[in-house]
């Protein structure tokens, strides 16, 4: 079994920070890598060793391949962590890493490549009996095709990219004409964007919740499934606010899904953290895609189940065995997560800049991860989130109210940040009372847009 005993992070911000913290809670050494723009991050500031690996374009250091693994082979780590986005995701860079003798910690290379490829997740899903939404066999390569299974399908229907993600290269078409006018644009789209303009379609559904199921498997065969989150309320599909456990679902409902994603993870011989995500409405479940890495709301699910899913995923790369199972887990209470972003609340311009005072909220079961500090200035070439304010107690009554009283306590200055937004949310009935859905937060700004334009018609 090989020992961890350094791991060198690829990424950078709060899931940097994340991964320094629970290898030091297992007496394992750190090497933070950096760009030119992050030589004052936290990361960086916290870890055993840094690297500077370029500039501060992304291109130029995160995702630069042959800078990280030389940063790895010349600091003598073992193993290789990818938190999310940037290099989490990308196969060839898995089998790099392998190939110079250092360690992944996350899915295999195989698992990546079947499970990113949308049209080939949906073909494995089906195969491993998961429930999916109705759409096309496979890649539709033109719009007579397209045309002719949405005659199949039934209007309303979404075309997605096979290699897309994070909300972009989809388009939605509720009949011939859009159609026509939307298959050109997401092809150009998702070639723009990944290199790959291969599309499918599927039904498009009105009003889902987005709900995912926490998975986690060795390389010895033992899977288990850390119950779920709702993720519902979303910004041009970018989650917003996540929950855990799902409360709209019946305990029927869970226990079936979590036995149907147990065993299709161990049908897939899926390893190491990943999440199915399925679209759910009226009872029913359909599969959406696979995220095949950790997840930006994975502390819910840890606050919930009190579990550390990085320690997990680097136990797992070093050949360890679960040590538990299914019947061994047990949920307790109700967390809720709030991203905060560097954005104008209203607007949502990036607001990057610097901050002059930095106070997080605390108290029993709350938690903040975070990377930034009073005197830090936040770069404008990397994403807006900074902080993701995590809150836990036994009911989801009582969540509401210490969320109420966390966001409250948060203090930011200097820049703008979607705390705002969030304690607007928070208030709102209809996300108190699950009456919420996928599209539900998209019509809620927008409504509010119409008021104040209104009101500012009126005063004029």
């Amino acid at each position: 079994m090989p020992q961890i005993k350094k791991v060198l992070i690829a990424n950078r911000g709060e899931i940097a920070l994340r991964v320094i913290r629970a290898c030091r809670d297992m007496g394992i050494r750190t090497v933070a890598v950096y760009s030119t723009a992050d030589r004052d991050a936290m990361h960086v500031k916290l870890a055993d060793e840094s690297v500077c690996i370029g500039p501060d374009q992304s291109s130029e250091s995160y995702l630069n391949e042959s800078a990280i693994l030389t940063a790895a082979l010349l600091a003598n780590a073992d193993a290789i962590h990818p938190g999310y986005g940037f290099l989490s995701e990308r196969a060839d860079f898995v089998e790099k890493v392998e190939q110079h003798g250092l360690i992944w910690i996350g899915p295999s290379a195989d698992m990546i490549r079947q499970m990113g490829d949308k049209v080939n997740a949906k073909q494995t899903a089906i195969k491993c009996g998961l429930p999916v939404v109705p759409g096309s066999d496979g890649a539709i390569k033109t719009i007579e095709d397209a045309i002719v299974w949405a005659d199949k399908i039934g209007y309303p229907v979404m075309i997605k990219a096979a290699a897309g993600g994070g909300g972009r290269g989809m388009r939605a078409a509720n009949n011939e004409v859009e159609l026509r006018e939307a298959f050109p644009l997401t092809k150009a789209e998702a070639k723009s964007a990944f290199g790959d303009d291969t599309l499918y379609m599927e039904k498009l559904l009105l009003h889902p919740r987005h709900i995912e199921f926490q998975v986690l498997g060795d390389k010895h065969g033992n899977v288990v499934i850390f119950g779920e989150r709702d993720c519902s309320l979303q910004r041009k599909n970018q989650k917003v606010m996540e929950e855990c456990p799902a409360a709209v679902l019946t305990q029927k409902q869970r226990d079936d899904m979590i036995e149907i994603c147990k065993t299709a993870a161990k049908k897939m011989g899926y390893t190491n953290a990943g999440t199915f995500e399925f679209m759910f409405e009226d009872g029913k479940f359909y599969f959406l895609e696979m995220n095949t890495r950790l997840q930006v709301e994975h502390p819910v699910t840890e606050m919930v189940y009190g579990v550390d899913l990085v320690r997990e995923q680097i136990r797992i790369a070093a050949g360890e065995k679960l040590g538990y199972t299914q019947s061994n887990i047990v949920p307790h209470g109700h967390a809720i997560e709030f991203r905060i972003n560097a954005e104008d609340p209203e607007t949502f311009i990036p607001n990057p800049g610097k901050i002059t005072l930095y106070a997080p909220s605390g108290g029993l079961g709350v938690r903040v991860d975070s990377a930034v500090y009073s005197g830090y200035t936040i770069p404008p070439t990397y994403d807006s989130m900074i902080a993701k304010l995590i809150v836990h107690a036994q009911s989801r009554t009582a969540c509401i109210m210490r969320a109420e009283r966390a966001l409250d306590e948060f203090v930011i200055e200097g820049i703008k940040t979607t705390i705002p937004l969030q304690k607007r949310l928070l208030n709102n009935s209809d996300v108190r009372q699950l009456k919420t859905d996928n599209h539900w937060l998209e019509h809620f700004l927008a409504e509010n847009k119409t008021e104040e334009q209104s009101q500012a018609n009126q005063e004029e």
